[in-house]
């Protein structure tokens, strides 16, 4: 396998297809070919090329219908794609970017300008790759976080799971339900900067132990914060113990000041944690944790839209 990248070229014309094979694997790339758009979305699925050369005019499903295809599935969304193209016109290139284009070549191309473009978007599709691969370390931290109190058992897991199937009963889009179960796994992952005694003591906290604890929104923050995937997460770390009476931190927001989706994660982390064994008390039944619920909504502290449509979901109404 060449070093340097793969590529898929997707093209209906055979000549142009090996051109490209030909002009490619001297300088060390691997080439794949698909001769419709089709072919090129399978394989692009399979074996996530490193950058799509696609041209524009095919039979039956042309270059812009295959570059939305690409960009409206999940696990090919972030190729990059360039667009071969002998229209050299201004609406043609509007036409390719609304597709999701992420650059064009004009035919006839030098060899040296192909090369520039594909070896630009080969390190750019590395680096997106890398980024990829610290948003996995932050999840397995988080998972390491969760192991420090053997209580909590597989608690980011059904967080995670719970938190996107209440945002999709509440009509919420696929992208909130994406937030919420990265949240379910990350919204406690500053408690890694929190010392064992206070995390896992039995008894009531004290206040300069509180405050220890309740830093770890902040902290869990500034872990995630570096990372542009995780942007629509960090309002949920940082704001899923406010209250609505303004009574929760760190920021003492209340009402709809709090954001949406820290209400609706919060529903789902506080009865978890009243359904199941923790440091310092035994886990309650379902009826006694909906109690729970219910008593504090009215006291003021939980959006009751929220408590309901989970209460129904979960079959208690």
């Amino acid at each position: 396998m060449g070093t340097a990248g793969t590529v898929l070229v997707i093209d209906d014309q055979p000549q142009s297809l090996e051109a490209m094979r030909e002009a490619l694997l001297p300088l060390g790339f691997e080439v794949w070919q698909a001769m419709d758009g089709e072919a090129g979305l399978v394989l692009a699925k399979e074996r996530q090329p490193d950058v799509i050369l696609l041209d524009v005019m095919m039979p039956g499903m042309d270059g812009y219908e295959v570059c939305r295809r690409l960009k409206a599935d999940e696990e090919t969304r972030l190729l990059p794609v360039v667009f071969l193209t002998g229209l050299d016109s201004r609406d043609a290139r509007l036409r390719g970017l609304e597709a999701g284009a992420t650059d064009f070549l004009t035919k006839p191309f030098s060899l040296v300008e192909l090369e520039v473009r594909v070896r630009n978007l080969v390190s750019f599709r590395r680096l997106t790759q890398d980024l990829d691969d610290a948003e996995k370390m932050l999840f397995a931290v988080a998972r390491a976080v969760e192991a420090r109190d053997e209580g909590t058992g597989e608690h980011c897991d059904r967080l995670s799971q719970l938190a996107a199937q209440l945002a999709t009963h509440m009509g919420l889009d696929s992208e909130a339900a994406k937030t919420l179960r990265r949240a379910g796994y990350l919204h406690d992952i500053g408690k890694i900067g929190i010392p064992d005694a206070i995390l896992l003591k039995p008894g009531d906290l004290d206040e300069s132990e509180w405050k220890i604890m309740r830093s770890h929104v902040e902290i869990g923050v500034s872990i995630c914060s570096p990372l542009r995937t995780l942007r629509t997460v960090l309002p949920v770390i940082r704001h899923h113990h406010e209250r609505r009476d303004g009574s929760g931190y760190p920021d003492g927001l209340a009402g709809e000041a709090i954001p949406e989706l820290a209400q609706v994660f919060q529903i789902v982390d506080i009865f978890d944690a009243l359904t199941n064994d923790r440091p310092y008390r035994r886990a309650l039944p379902k009826e006694r944790a909906f109690d729970i619920l219910a008593q504090e909504t009215e006291r003021g502290w939980w959006n009751p839209r929220v408590v309901e449509a989970f209460a129904f979901m979960i079959g208690r109404v």
